[in-house]
């Protein structure tokens, strides 16, 4: 079968520039298996509803077997003038079974085809993002639970803050990837739509079974309406938008690593076989892999930006468009899976510097806020405790000292209501334990999130 699908209608043969510019096997073929398991439940379906016959299906469905063996091999030959996967598929099948090929895409297109492989393939994918997702949130727990009595400074507008417990730091991750996993868990749902039978974009006059090669395919659910089925690539747009987010949370823990791993912060040391070393700076130890991951996020960005540029102004149905829709998806979740893989295997290694956390969660007026509490619980009005903290501060740096390095004489003369005890308020211990309210730093709330983490079942 070396004749194009629709040569009956051409005087011209295709000039073989066009034959380069609008092939896509190049990449499509990577949905070889799913377009061979689509196509032997579509042959299934056409004879159990008596279109073809049932010798004729057993045919067709060893020959795809055949071809499916050949393409895992490296035994099977891509050529231009075959521009798709499907149509290579199918003109082996002829090679293989002869005329009775022909009759595979009977009640079909390859608009519905695409749409289904494209299916097929993301929903395993998107099970697979799922996965690597669950692989990476159990290293945060892991390490969550190995420094729980690790004390670093927590930043706002990368201004030491408050003190924190490192394992709360680390957990704030943990409930980023939980949403991203919710958010890919909600997409793969609608991915689990089966498009097969819409056809070219009206439906079929043949008397298909449509919810009979949905079973066969452990689809849920049938689409409803044959012109958005073939033109729907909304799935797509969701996982690019939900790998999207998780870059970002992605990107956001790199920035900590590089900033942490640098010699101004001295938080963390990055494992030597996770590193890089400069070709003339003997001394340098590079956090390439964080860089990295950093970088890569702007690649699945631009896949989506790409991906809903290409459908905003597409009028119904198919538009040819559409084949540039995988090269994106293709890109995008071979970066996404990169990197959460790499960083499931890394931060398990990282070694951090608590002597040197400590140290920084002890300087920097970080138990300011803990001070004005303090006056509160005195009866002083917040505001107002506010600015008697502040005066504290500013009194405190003229001297060069820390809060808890004043005396009570110099404490007291901003307000008699500071008292002995206020010492015992300005130590990190206390100021992490004390914040005890849910989802706070204490170190009950992290036992707890930890637990409740250990025991939270996939959904």
């Amino acid at each position: 079968m070396t004749e194009k699908p629709w040569d009956g209608r051409f005087d011209e043969k295709t000039d073989r520039r066009v034959e380069a510019f609008t092939a896509s096997h190049q990449f499509d073929r990577r949905l070889y298996a799913d377009d061979i398991e689509g196509s032997i439940a579509h042959c299934r379906m056409l004879a159990k509803s008596g279109i073809i016959t049932g010798d004729e299906a057993a045919t067709l469905a060893k020959g795809l077997g055949q071809i499916k063996t050949e393409i895992e091999s490296g035994q099977f030959t891509f050529e231009d003038r075959l521009e798709d996967i499907h149509m290579h598929i199918e003109a082996r099948l002829g090679e293989i079974v002869g005329d009775v090929a022909k009759k595979l895409h009977t009640a079909r297109s390859r608009n519905d085809q695409v749409a289904l492989d494209v299916r097929l393939f993301l929903r395993r994918t998107t099970q697979e993002t799922i996965a690597l997702l669950d692989t990476l949130r159990a290293v945060l727990v892991d390490l969550a639970e190995q420094h729980q009595d690790v004390v670093l400074p927590g930043y706002t507008h990368l201004q030491r803050a408050q003190p924190v417990l490192l394992a709360h730091h680390l957990l704030a991750y943990y409930e980023m990837l939980t949403r991203d996993r919710q958010r890919f868990g909600e997409v793969r749902e609608r991915i689990d739509v089966m498009p097969l039978g819409a056809a070219a974009l009206a439906g079929t006059t043949y008397p298909i079974d449509r919810h009979f090669t949905a079973k066969q395919l452990d689809f849920p659910r049938v689409s409803t309406n044959s012109m958005d089925t073939v033109a729907d690539r909304d799935f797509i747009l969701e996982y690019l938008a939900a790998a999207s987010i998780c870059m970002v949370h992605l990107s956001r823990l790199s920035e900590e690593l590089v900033l942490w791993a640098s010699a101004e912060f001295g938080f963390v040391e990055l494992p030597d076989a996770f590193a890089t070393g400069s070709s003339i700076m003997p001394q340098k130890k590079n956090p390439d892999v964080p860089e990295l991951v950093r970088g890569k996020t702007g690649r699945v960005f631009g896949d989506l930006m790409a991906m809903l540029t290409l459908m905003k102004s597409l009028p119904l149905s198919y538009n040819r468009d559409m084949q540039e829709d995988k090269p994106l998806l293709f890109s995008s979740v071979d970066t996404l899976h990169g990197c959460l893989d790499i960083y499931a295997e890394m931060l398990p290694r990282l070694k951090f510097q608590r002597h040197t956390m400590a140290k920084a969660a002890n300087q920097g007026f970080l138990n300011a806020t803990d001070l004005a509490d303090y006056l509160v619980t005195k009866g002083m009005p917040f505001r107002q405790a506010h600015g008697c903290a502040g005066q504290i501060v500013g009194f405190a740096l003229a001297n060069q000292k820390e809060i808890h390095e004043l005396s009570l004489i110099e404490l007291q003369q901003f307000s008699d209501l500071i008292e002995p005890d206020i010492f015992d308020q300005l130590t990190t211990e206390q100021m992490i334990a004390r914040r005890s309210s849910y989802g706070g730093t204490s170190q009950d709330n992290v036992r707890a999130a930890i637990k409740a983490a250990r025991q939270k079942p996939a959904s």
